[in-house]
């Protein structure tokens, strides 16, 4: 046993010789201690002894001080937001506001439903300033005999009471049923998507090249074992971001006489013409196989520019097609991380590769946008890649087989989701497609929200035109039926119409309607568990983004009515479902290091760009430089999204009835869904638009 080293009785025996001390004062703020023990000295006193008014005075005055520091620092960040909203708002243009043409159906049944929820609460205002809180306990008595009328308005209102609760609360029940079914079922479709991606990463699964790739030591000589690859590159307006797609494209690493670049130029402005014609000039000189193409008539947006290209006689010598959009920056190695999955594989038809963005940190809209493109290409496009060798093309960033495009009827026309349409065809034609996770291909996400908007209208509106104009194919093709019914039931009706369908109805419809009527109360777990257990599963392939999950929620409800717009715009051919709107770029994609292999390149051959050139050439260079000199003057306008700012107002009005009716969590739901729709509706998320 360890010996016990405890002087404390020691101690005590030492200090408990002589007399207790008594110590007391006249003076009677001061309290009076007796020590009788060296211990008691140290022993905490209670609260309550040795407090005084001047104590009690100061810590008052100290916690009001705290108090009023922080009401003022609260005080002042609230009106520095005011002011930064003032100052946004500012650049509003008077004709800045939303253009609404054909598709006025949703905003004036959203103006209506506000109407008529205002009248509502303003009904139920005076209810219960004259004490009837029917309203707060369903089980009260509702008073039927005339004796137990009190006036006329109060027959109105119980005549409400009894419409609301026989007519109007089991038609929503029926409708909020239904949504909650769809809204499960889509739920169980993500967590089947998220165990799928959890087995390939447990499992190691990816797809992998049978044979040795091409050798290296082909790339300067003739490359005869390299297949003949052509490079498109289509593009309109794009006068941000057209020098460094260019730039990157050129210095694919690939055989010189295995390789062709279109640079297919849609522009419409003739100074954006010459200054791509320029750029392709210099490559040109510079050794590069890249010709400059320009329809005089552009018909068929991005699918009538490849339709187009694509029927030129030198593309029947090349055997694979790879397309970037104008803001795509592959690597140098892509076509040789790409290209290799063709060889000894021949029913494969398409490769494609994973976007990267250099902008997703640049703002709050950007960020969630991160979020929603990493679910879908960490998740969506990987797991249907490795267990049904089909997926949707993204359009930009994979190589086809030429051979596939022929057999599957081309490019066509007639919906604005070209790049879904050609793949849904050449799936019913049997072809395989392979989906490359670790193959990243630099970009852009819109920074502003009217650019995103657009855009989330082409790609919602496009898949049900598409839906419409291809069952029947579908239905009548020769696949297995199993591949029949993944079509239908699950690329297209649960992932393209369901999903904008129960989000927009069930947040922003029936969620305020049950408000006003009480009977048909959604319960909690529908609008706060599920809700953010499905954000959970959708943050998951981007964790750093887990601090936005509360924003991330309440703007894909926010997005939901942009979604449903094009959703039935694009089913039954209403309004703008053919309108192709170029996304806004703001050139930021890998600037400085496409900049930098440039500079590189032109210090190794610095007279290499003026060799052969005609003096017509030598001014259009000149005068090109001379532009790109010239700042371009830009003004940066605000815009109204009145849909947006509709539905704020309506789920405002539904957060004070539901207030009046003491609702917690419905209460917040609506308060900061509300916010966040009157924010979107002012323009103040994003980047302004230029």
């Amino acid at each position: 046993m360890a010996p016990r080293f405890d002087f404390s009785d020691l101690w005590a025996k030492d200090t408990r010789r002589g007399t207790p001390v008594v110590v007391k004062m006249e003076n009677p703020n001061y309290s009076i201690v007796e020590v009788e023990e060296p211990d008691s000295a140290f022993q905490p006193m209670e609260k309550s002894r040795g407090k005084n008014a001047k104590q009690v005075t100061w810590v008052l005055l100290l916690k009001a001080h705290r108090a009023v520091g922080c009401l003022t620092w609260l005080a002042t960040l609230f009106w520095s937001l005011l002011g930064s909203v003032k100052r946004r708002l500012s650049f509003t243009h008077p004709l800045g506001s939303e253009r609404l043409g054909r598709d006025r159906w949703l905003f004036s049944a959203i103006k209506l439903f506000l109407a008529a929820s205002l009248a509502i609460l303003g009904f139920e205002l005076v209810a219960y300033y004259r004490g009837w809180h029917y309203f707060k306990n369903p089980n009260l008595h509702i008073p039927t005999s005339k004796l137990e009328i009190q006036s006329l308005f109060h027959l109105l209102y119980v005549g409400w009471l009894s419409l609301r609760a026989d007519y109007i609360a089991p038609p929503i029940k029926a409708l909020s049923k239904f949504c909650i079914v769809l809204f499960l079922v889509q739920s169980v479709d993500r967590l089947v998507l998220c165990l799928g991606c959890f087995w390939i990463k447990f499992k190691k699964i990816k797809p992998r090249i049978v044979e040795a790739p091409f050798r290296n030591d082909d790339v300067e000589g003739s490359g005869s074992e390299y297949p003949m690859v052509l490079v498109q590159i289509p593009m309109c307006n794009e006068r941000e971001v057209y020098e460094q797609s260019i730039s990157a494209v050129c210095q694919l690493d690939w055989p010189k006489d295995r390789i062709l670049i279109q640079v297919l130029d849609d522009s419409d402005d003739e100074s954006i013409q010459q200054l791509i014609r320029a750029e392709v000039t210099k490559w040109s000189q510079k050794g590069v196989n890249i010709i400059y193409r320009h329809r005089l008539v552009r018909t068929g947006y991005k699918a009538g520019n490849l339709k187009s290209a694509m029927s030129c006689d030198y593309v029947e010598a090349y055997e694979f097609v790879a397309i970037f959009d104008a803001d795509f920056q592959p690597n140098s190695d892509f076509l040789k991380l790409t290209v290799p999955h063709f060889k000894e594989n021949p029913e494969l038809g398409l490769v494609q590769a994973r976007w990267a963005f250099v902008n997703k940190d640049e703002n709050l809209l950007t960020r969630l946008q991160n979020i929603n493109l990493c679910f879908h290409f960490e998740v969506e496009q990987q797991v249907n890649g490795v267990f049904l060798n089909f997926f949707g093309f993204n359009g930009t960033a994979g190589v086809w087989r030429i051979k596939a495009l022929e057999e599957s009827g081309g490019w066509l026309e007639r919906t604005t989701v070209e790049d879904m349409d050609i793949a849904v065809r050449a799936h019913l034609h049997g072809w395989k497609f392979i989906y490359l996770n670790d193959v990243k291909v630099l970009c852009e996400v819109p920074e502003s929200y009217e650019a995103y908007k657009k855009q989330q209208h082409r790609w919602h509106s496009g898949p049900m035109q598409l839906f419409r104009l291809c069952l029947r194919a579908i239905l009548t093709s020769k696949i297995a039926m199993w591949k029949k019914a993944n079509l239908i039931l699950l690329f297209f009706l649960l992932r393209k119409l369901i999903l904008p369908f129960y989000s927009f109805t069930l947040f922003c419809v029936i969620l305020p309607i049950t408000m006003f009527v009480p009977e048909a109360e959604l319960p909690v777990w529908v609008i706060c568990y599920v809700p953010i257990f499905m954000s959970l599963l959708n943050i998951l392939p981007a964790p750093k983004s887990f601090p936005f999950i509360v924003p991330y929620l309440l703007f894909e409800n926010t997005m939901s009515v942009t979604k449903f717009n094009a959703m039935v715009s694009g089913l039954f051919q209403l309004g703008s479902s053919y309108e192709w709107i170029v996304t806004k770029k703001a050139g930021r994609s890998s600037e400085s290091d496409l900049l930098g292999l440039t500079d590189k390149e032109s210090k190794k051959m610095p007279n290499q760009i003026l060799r052969g050139v005609s003096d017509s050439q030598l001014m259009e260079i000149n005068q090109v430089e001379e532009q790109k000199k010239q700042p371009v003057p830009l003004k940066k306008t605000n815009k109204i999204f009145h849909k947006e700012l509709a539905l704020a107002f309506l789920l405002l009005t539904a957060a004070v009835r539901s207030l009046l009716a003491s609702q917690g969590v419905h209460f917040y739901f609506l308060l900061f869904q509300g916010l966040t729709f009157l924010l979107v509706g002012l323009d103040l998320i994003g980047e302004q638009m230029s």
